[in-house]
């Protein structure tokens, strides 16, 4: 093997009191894809920004073609070649695609003056670059989150980049996508670009990775060629633990029905759905992208408008027009996208618990911030959400804690109904195995859960029932020992069972 192209030895990193990183190290080679890989909060994405330019470590080096370097911003890691494309892309929506593409280097005309020619015609060259062909006078915005990827993507192999950071690049990308972006991975590799690959999806890393390095608490536990472990040795190495009976499903024993649904619809093509959850059981809606099953979950909880159908709560009929009407009937709803419609980020772990529960903490309207504290301690210990304290900003969470904090805001309500919209998207397989065992131990409380997850596995391994949408409406219900994934994707698409079917359950990922 040749010399690393790039190494960082001993880096540690504090943030107040807790330690990020604790003398961590890594090398990249030209032309390789490597692997970092460990639970949220292990250390990975902190350790790609101190290499990007977004952090300066506490201690340690980093060292590029045998020379040492300081970073003090992400500029001076363009400027010598480090790239990274975060999971939130730093790139501005209202923007056409040429701007953004130009990005601080805008061509200029007499000094001043943008030169919207030389623009254009840079930025068709740099997405020719990478076999893209758009429109560059449209605004980002308007574009696929994966072509955004691209865009920046673009951007940073034009700045010269000889080392690229993707920091969980798939997450909110399509099938097809994510194949895009697999083949301009090989492009690059080809090319003797140093890849630096942050992923939780192992089917991922196992297909594209050279090597494997696992972080665990902050500290780095191996770095090996990826023939030399399987997934499992993997995960084992992640977690510090043999992970067995993933799918937590124990001592369930379903009751009456609390949640009833007839006839649902928004009367613009999801719906008319019957539906029936009972206490202490776990129903999993799963489909092909589209399907319908994130519209019907907002339509029971309020977000959407119905436009007919009728839910009963307890054989109580209810009225739900909005949210609160909602929670007014005890039923709870974690979103899809926990940032942008779950939590204030800006805000502590203890503000966030109680945002669905003020009522409980208000006196005369006075908050009660001593028995508020105390709630959120609970909380935090009961969900093993790993914090400093309940002050801390929710900002400064791994995504899997940011899960558990979202969680905990409808487990103070006490929720006779919980409706969770993929409560594992995005976390780490550690943090899932923890959010299956609190949805395990609330169904022992008697909690009527309906669950969306575009995980298969996952779908069949923790759910009672499942109820099988295609094109806004249920097309098959099965019971947990009859429900297979072949069986289910041949629902979702509509084959007859006797047809041949080339598909997998990887489809089923992607948006609701």
């Amino acid at each position: 093997m040749s010399q690393p192209l790039l190494t960082m030895s001993g880096i540690s990193k504090r943030f107040g009191g807790a330690v990020a990183l604790d003398d961590v190290h890594l090398d990249l080679y030209p032309g390789e894809v490597h692997a970092l890989m460990g639970e949220n909060g292990a250390g990975k994405s902190t350790l790609m920004k101190i290499l990007s330019g977004v952090y300066v470590q506490d201690s340690g080096t980093v060292t590029l073609n045998g020379e040492v370097i300081n970073f003090q911003n992400p500029r001076d890691a363009l400027t010598k070649g480090i790239a990274i494309i975060h999971q939130e892309l730093n790139t501005v929506g209202d923007m056409t695609v040429a701007e953004n593409l130009a990005l601080g280097q805008e061509p200029r005309k007499l000094g001043a003056v943008l030169d919207r020619k030389a623009l254009k015609r840079s930025a068709r060259a740099k997405l020719a670059r990478i076999g893209v062909d758009i429109s560059v006078d449209q605004p980002l915005n308007r574009l696929s989150i994966g072509m955004q990827q691209m865009v920046e993507i673009a951007r940073a192999i034009a700045e010269q980049a000889k080392v690229l950071v993707l920091d969980e690049p798939t997450a909110a990308l399509s099938r097809s996508e994510a194949q895009r972006l697999f083949a301009l991975v090989g492009e690059m590799r080809n090319e003797g670009i140093a890849l630096a690959y942050i992923s939780h999806r192992m089917e991922e890393v196992w297909q594209l990775s050279d090597r494997i390095t696992v972080l665990r608490d902050g500290k780095w536990v191996s770095s090996t060629k990826r023939g030399e472990l399987t997934p499992e040795q993997v995960v084992q190495r992640m977690v510090g633990r043999d992970v067995q009976n993933l799918y937590v499903h124990e001592n369930r024993n379903p009751g009456d029905i609390v949640l009833d649904v007839e006839a649902l619809t928004n009367g613009r093509g999801i719906g008319p759905v019957d539906l029936t959850v009972r206490a202490g059981e776990v129903v999993g809606l799963v489909g092909l992208i589209g399907a319908g099953r994130t519209e019907m979950c907002r339509l029971i909880f309020g977000a959407d408008r119905n436009a007919g159908g009728r839910i009963s709560v307890d054989g109580q009929r209810v009225k739900i027009r909005k949210p609160i009407d909602a929670i007014r009937q005890r039923i709870g709803m974690l979103p899809e996208s926990r940032k942008e419609q779950a939590l204030f980020l800006d805000l502590s772990i203890r503000d966030n618990t109680a945002m669905s529960s003020l009522k409980l903490f208000t006196f005369a309207g006075v908050l009660k911030l001593r028995a508020l504290r105390k709630a959120a301690q609970n909380e935090v210990k009961t969900l093993r959400i790993r914090s400093t304290s309940v002050s801390q900003l929710v900002s400064g969470l791994s995504g899997g804690n940011q899960q558990k904090v979202a969680l905990s805001r409808w487990l103070l309500v006490k929720p006779k109904v919980l409706i969770l919209d993929e409560p594992t998207r995005g976390v780490d397989i550690g943090a899932k195995q923890e959010i299956y065992r609190i949805i395990n131990d609330l169904t022992q409380e008697g909690v009527a859960v309906l669950m969306v997850s575009s995980d298969l596995p996952e779908a069949l391994g923790i759910s009672d029932r499942v109820l099988v949408f295609r094109a806004g409406r249920v097309v098959r219900e099965m019971s947990r020992d009859d429900a297979t994934e072949e069986a289910v994707m041949m629902a979702a698409t509509g084959l007859s069972d006797n047809s041949p079917s080339t598909l997998s359950s990887n489809q089923l990922e992607g948006d609701a």
